[in-house]
């Protein structure tokens, strides 16, 4: 089972991702974490879009 924790540092936000016993850790500046929020809204709508369409 994956798990996604984000928390709050002193000055960096903080990304957790678990998978089983794997964990991941990246620490983003407050414009780097606006940056990654901002193409996974877009990338969340394009493929919402994408799978409307169906492909015969």
């Amino acid at each position: 089972m994956r798990e996604i924790i984000v928390d709050i540092e002193r000055n960096r936000i903080r990304l957790v991702i678990k998978h089983d016993e794997d964990e991941a850790v990246i620490r983003l500046k407050r414009d780097e974490a606006r940056e990654l929020s901002g193409k996974l809204n877009e990338l969340l709508s394009d493929f919402e879009k994408r799978k409307k369409v169906r492909i015969d």
